[in-house]
């Protein structure tokens, strides 16, 4: 029988389910980005994950600092009272969801497991890997390549924002959140930026109303906390009637 080994040994010959060098090629970016879209809907959908509280912030800050201790407590607060302990009436309600990696994200999930709740992590693959934090739940510690769909589940069931303290990263996914909910992409929910000396020094929103660029009732898109009581209770003032268990916010689609 003659030697069909060179053809056996082919890469065209490989099932394209487990040829990598075929996965990873430039032709099959769209099925990767639906891949990561799937493989953390499932999951979450297995957990029964209804709605989510999502906290940003610094990952540069550490135990001890105000505002990780902020960001814990908060967490915390938000878990025992927010419905991401009692799975009644369907699922999960409002439970904390972070970027997964260190500092303000630590110690958000941090407070919620504290609370006695699961909570999630969304990672991403960095040039400096980011490593998971140590208190996201386990099967909902999540990793992406594409920032586009990692930022797509944290504004997917997204019922409230609280920004802390933070960077580039952190700006990034405001403005992104801000964006969508301005534009009608995303149900309006509330955007609660943690310590007003520190927003408010660093960026002038009102001169962009004043400029013209954005409207003066965009102002309202957001408002300001100064202790993790009052951020929770800014969520309540500002969610109204979405804040009920049966209350699912959706990214369009």
């Amino acid at each position: 029988m003659p030697d069909n080994s060179a053809q056996k040994n082919s890469p065209s010959y490989r099932v394209a389910a487990l040829d990598q060098d075929f996965l990873l090629g430039d032709s099959t970016r769209g099925a990767r980005f639906m891949l990561e879209y799937q493989k953390a809907e499932d999951a979450l959908r297995a957990r029964g994950i209804v709605s989510t509280i999502v906290v940003f912030g610094s990952a540069r800050v550490r135990e001890g600092n105000p505002w990780y201790e902020a960001a814990r407590s908060f967490a915390r607060i938000a878990s025992e009272r927010g419905g991401a302990l009692d799975g009644k009436d369907g699922g999960k309600r409002h439970v904390i969801a972070t970027g997964g990696g260190p500092g303000i994200m630590e110690a958000a999930n941090r407070g919620a497991t504290e609370a006695g709740a699961v909570s999630i992590g969304f990672n991403i693959t960095l040039p400096h890997e980011q490593e998971p934090n140590a208190w996201s739940t386990p099967d909902l510690t999540f990793r992406f390549h594409y920032f586009a769909m990692r930022k797509m589940h944290l504004a997917m069931r997204a019922a409230a924002l609280v920004v802390f303290p933070g960077g580039f990263g952190t700006l990034d996914e405001l403005f992104e959140i801000m964006t969508l909910v301005q534009t009608g992409k995303m149900p309006s929910v509330p955007i609660v930026l943690y310590d007003s000396a520190y927003w408010q020094g660093l960026i002038n929103l009102e001169r962009m109303a004043e400029a013209g660029f954005i409207r003066p009732e965009d102002l309202k898109l957001f408002c300001y906390a100064d202790s993790p009581e009052d951020a929770y209770q800014r969520i309540l003032d500002g969610a109204g009637e979405s804040w009920t268990p049966k209350a699912v916010d959706k990214v369009q689609t």
